[in-house]
């Protein structure tokens, strides 16, 4: 998760994920066949098949991955034939294709296109076609963990099918708690002991005072400041009000990231981190060269390790520390989508590659009785998003600590980026006030302000747009703001 659409002032991530497994010659090499080997089925397809286009944003290992699924839908049946293209920017190009009435069937897109697509009625909402196979729209849902069911929905309706899910959990370096006295498999559960274990797990140099290891940084990697926010209790809209600096549980999470540049110092910090800023993925890394202690990663991370830092001695925490009183269980979730744009050409058959994508053998016993989303998160080594495993993708997943990940997703209190119209923008201006506030050039209040002021006039738009055309408004309360 390299991802290719990029915003100010992130580096690229791999959605997060998308940076290539380089180095995997293996899987390299079972792309290239399996690149040829769709080449050459397609060629020798039988008269009669329906062919849906399949863009997708994956290359490398996950390109592989998903081509292994596509191929096994393909031998499943006898009526249609889905072809895989990389496409990127796979969203940029889906929308205007769309707009020109020539989208592809299917497309793979990020959680967050999924409520701007849909509120400019880009996308096909399934819930006929999952009434059309004699389930109710809330039998299919409930096949997910809540947090996926909320993920695919928006206005009242499905909009979109999960290709692979993901969450995000507390890393941190085992060796490195031993050294500073702490017990190597207690990771900190709350915020407090995460700001003691920072503490304790800090290191300079006694002569210059230069930093030499740091526990945690905020901004390490700082793809998602948006959910300390959310990880703090606070809202990020509230129906037609944006609630970022009006929230003062928003302002305490920003005070918090403060706080970590006032104690190490921001010229240290800036110093110190230059040295692996924007290099997660690589042997250079904040982690894998053992300066910072404690890392929020996603399920993905484990395969960097292996490629970057073979042998890590390292831990998974099964929750978020505790930052709001009574919520022990804070997670954060996210997904790839697959939706079927309007206008595309053959949206039944869509359907059925969708609805195997999320679907799953769940007697299965062996690697070949894998299938759908239980084989494209086996293959690429992520937690599967339905409540039922197999006992095989539970018992033999790749991932030591798959485990941990399953955990999160069942939480209650998962969340994922916000369902809203605008979230590219707002994401934009709170990774902005984000960098202001960490680097102490403005404080917390100031900086949250100024970023909600500029967001209430495009929310403001984008309301009466959406009431112009009959649209849902987003509500006040019930969903994930």
């Amino acid at each position: 998760m390299a991802r290719p659409r990029q915003i100010a002032c992130t580096p690229t991530r791999p959605v997060l994920r998308r940076a290539r497994w380089a180095g995997a010659l293996l899987v390299a090499l079972l792309a290239g066949r399996l690149a040829t080997a769709t080449v050459d089925a397609a060629e020798r397809e039988p008269r009669g098949r329906i062919h849906v286009t399949y863009w997708e944003k994956w290359v490398g290992p996950e390109e592989a991955a998903t081509r292994a699924v596509v191929e096994a839908f393909n031998r499943s049946q006898d009526r249609i034939t889905v072809e895989y293209f990389v496409q990127n920017p796979v969203d940029r190009k889906t929308i205007v294709a769309a707009a020109g009435g020539d989208p592809p069937d299917v497309a793979g897109l990020w959680i967050q296109n999924i409520a701007s697509f849909a509120d400019a009625e880009a996308l096909t909402p399934l819930d006929d076609f999952i009434r059309r196979d004699g389930m109710t729209v809330e039998q299919w849902l409930s096949r997910y963990y809540p947090v996926y069911a909320r993920m695919v929905q928006h206005g009242g309706h499905v909009y979109a099918g999960i290709s692979t899910p993901a969450t995000i959990a507390l890393h941190w370096n085992k060796t490195l708690f031993r050294e500073a006295g702490l017990d190597p498999e207690r990771p900190p559960r709350t915020i407090q002991e995460l700001d003691e274990f920072a503490r304790r797990l800090t290191k300079r140099d006694p002569k210059t005072g230069e930093l030499l290891q740091v526990g945690f940084l905020p901004q390490e990697p700082g793809w998602w400041p948006w959910i300390f926010c959310r990880w703090f209790g606070g809202r990020l809209f509230d129906g037609d009000k944006i609630t970022l600096a009006t929230d003062p549980r928003n302002v305490a999470a920003m005070e918090w990231v403060a706080s970590y540049t006032r104690a190490l110092g921001r010229d240290a910090v800036t110093s110190f981190a230059s040295g692996f800023a924007g290099q997660w993925a690589s042997p250079q890394s904040g982690f894998f060269s053992g300066k910072v202690a404690m890392i929020f990663q996603g399920v993905w991370f484990n395969n960097y390790i292996r490629q970057y830092k073979p042998g890590l001695d390292y831990g998974v925490a099964p929750a978020w520390p505790a930052a709001v009183p009574g919520i022990e269980d804070f997670a954060m979730a996210e997904a790839d989508m697959l939706v079927i744009p309007r206008g595309a050409k053959h949206p039944e058959a869509a359907w059925e590659f969708v609805k195997y994508m999320n679907s799953a053998n769940p007697r299965a016993q062996s690697r070949e009785e894998l299938q759908g989303m239980e084989l494209l998160c086996f293959l690429q080594e992520k937690n599967s998003a339905l409540r039922e495993w197999s006992p095989y993708f539970a018992g033999h997943h790749p991932h030591p600590r798959i485990d941990v990940f399953r955990r999160l997703s069942a939480s209650p209190h998962a969340e994922f980026v916000p369902d809203m119209g605008i979230w590219t923008e707002y994401e934009r201006e709170v990774l902005a006030a984000f960098a202001e506030v960490r680097l102490l050039m403005a404080p917390p209040q100031q900086a949250l302000e100024q970023a909600q002021a500029r967001l209430q006039k495009s929310w403001d738009r984008h309301f009466r747009s959406l009431a112009r055309h009959g649209q849902p408004l987003p509500p006040s309360t019930g969903a994930t703001p």
